[in-house]
């Protein structure tokens, strides 16, 4: 479990640490280092014996001086004094030169510190592919599972879909899924060109394309009125929507609160899901654990959409596997004026209460600014902060995990997408949003515990396919996902509820 407890005492971090040291001292080291020392002792003592006795001249063998002591043994004791002397001085800088050169050569390595220091994080990870491939063919046991579900697509005018992608970026954002899914289905094994045969029935309307001239994202002003009238015009040119009102029908709202299609929580709830979709199965990313008008609805949680070739792109342009320095990362929009509207509503004051706490802590990386090689900077970094923003769910959720970097997720009560598949709390740390300010700690304790197993099992292919939508669907990717969740919700199919009856 990667749930971490927040409010752990200064007394249990340091009995954390000091069972640590004490891991990294193992009495048998210290018997070894000390037969080491004291065979080596006696054998240099030794050796200087002998050298010192072979040298040492007769009695009377001395100086000749002209003046004659008293005791004829002084100028004796007196070479003796001096030879002892010698004998502890070569002894002593022998000793301390072999000592320091076993002290270099034999220089612990940074997984023994018990602290978590910019420069040991390039060593925590162990646990990466040693290529960049991790989108393979899915087990056996994925086998057979989807044979039997039927999806009609239906052939809407290019008005409501595909002339939305003169824009490239139509294509590739974060609520690009819509795209994503609709080609996946069109190549997909699923498909029926028999409407009468379908289980589903898929409605390919791009919502989320209409960028705003003034800053760039998408405008959703426009989204109900161009669902309704896709759904006019199904329902007066096909029976399937008016026999079912929509029972059996699948759009997708990958926006901030789905089908609620408002980017602010209070305009979205007072909007509240449209009523002539209802009735209907609703692809969104937005989820959270308790009720919510804007899930209101029957729906499937989905990731937001982050481009695979780009994740498969930075894999391979990283320098070294496995080499963070980085120890905390975030970059993005991060509110300092709380009194306008943004500062009011936007995360909820979270992103302003990190930047405040942690920008001048040297351990976190944050930053505020845009910048299109962002990804090189998650590869790079051991923890992704993943505070919530409008809505609880962030793209960089399927960024950190895909690219390797442990998920950080500050976003109370969010609901993530395909639990069943992505074991969260085992890649991630849950974070309250309350108890941000003890950020710092709190990842201090997971480095020092779990880091190394939450990393082992980020590092699963399987995960990280089930997070990432491909135009042409692989087994076990974001869209198989989808189809197996829909594949669970059968008892809506009106062609299997005739066939029963």
């Amino acid at each position: 479990m990667s749930l971490i407890s927040t409010t752990t005492s200064p007394d249990q971090k340091r009995k954390t640490h000091f069972n640590c040291q004490n891991l990294s001292s193992q009495p048998k080291k210290k018997k070894k280092k000390k037969t080491f020392f004291s065979s080596y002792i006696s054998f240099l003592w030794r050796v200087l014996n002998e050298m010192v006795e072979i040298k040492r001249p007769v009695i009377k063998r001395g100086f000749y001086v002209k003046m004659k002591f008293l005791h004829k043994y002084g100028r004796q004791q007196e070479k003796n004094l001096c030879f002892k002397y010698y004998k502890w001085a070569l002894w002593v800088s022998l000793t301390l030169y072999f000592f320091t050169s076993y002290l270099i050569s034999h220089k612990p390595t940074p997984l023994s510190k018990t602290h978590v220091s910019k420069s040991s994080h390039a060593s925590r990870v162990l646990f990466e592919p040693i290529n960049n491939s991790f989108i393979h063919q899915q087990t056996d046991n994925y086998q057979g599972l989807l044979k039997d579900l039927k999806i009609y697509v239906y052939e809407l005018p290019t008005k409501y879909n595909t002339d939305w992608l003169s824009n490239e970026r139509c294509s590739n954002h974060l609520f690009a899924s819509e795209v994503a899914i609709h080609r996946a289905l069109l190549n997909s094994d699923v498909r029926t060109f028999d409407p009468y045969e379908a289980d589903f029935f898929f409605v390919p309307v791009y919502v989320s394309c209409n960028f705003s001239t003034v800053n760039g994202f998408p405008a959703i002003g426009h989204a109900r009125s161009l669902i309704s009238s896709a759904i006019h015009l199904i329902s007066t040119h096909y029976p399937f929507w008016n026999r079912t009102r929509g029972f059996d029908h699948v759009f997708v709202a990958s926006h901030d609160y789905g089908s609620c299609f408002h980017t602010m929580e209070d305009r979205a709830i007072a909007d509240g899901v449209p009523g002539m979709l209802k009735k209907s199965i609703i692809l969104q990313t937005f989820g959270v654990t308790y009720k919510h008008p804007c899930q209101d609805v029957e729906h499937v949680v989905i990731p937001p959409y982050v481009s695979p070739e780009s994740v498969r792109s930075t894999l391979e342009k990283s320098p070294v596997i496995g080499h963070r320095d980085i120890w905390v990362y975030f970059r993005g929009k991060m509110e300092m004026h709380p009194k306008n509207v943004s500062g009011r509503f936007y995360s909820k004051c979270v992103r302003t209460e990190i930047w405040r706490k942690y920008n001048n802590d040297r351990r976190f990386y944050l930053r505020r600014n845009r910048f299109a090689g962002f990804r090189s900077e998650i590869v790079r970094s051991v923890f992704c902060l993943c505070p919530l923003g409008w809505a609880p769910w962030s793209p960089r959720l399927v960024e950190s995990v895909a690219l390797g970097c442990v998920p950080v997720i500050i976003a109370d009560a969010i609901r993530l997408p395909f639990p069943k598949t992505v074991p969260w709390e085992e890649i991630s740390v849950f974070v309250s949003e309350k108890d941000v300010g003890k950020l710092g700690m709190i990842l201090e304790h997971v480095a020092a515990s779990n880091l190394s197993t939450i990393q082992r099992n980020l590092w699963d292919p399987d995960v990280k396919r089930a997070l990432l939508f491909n135009d042409k669907m692989l087994d076990g990717d974001a869209t198989w996902q989808v189809l197996y969740a829909l594949a669970q919700k059968l008892d809506r199919s009106y062609r299997r509820s005739m066939v029963s009856s």
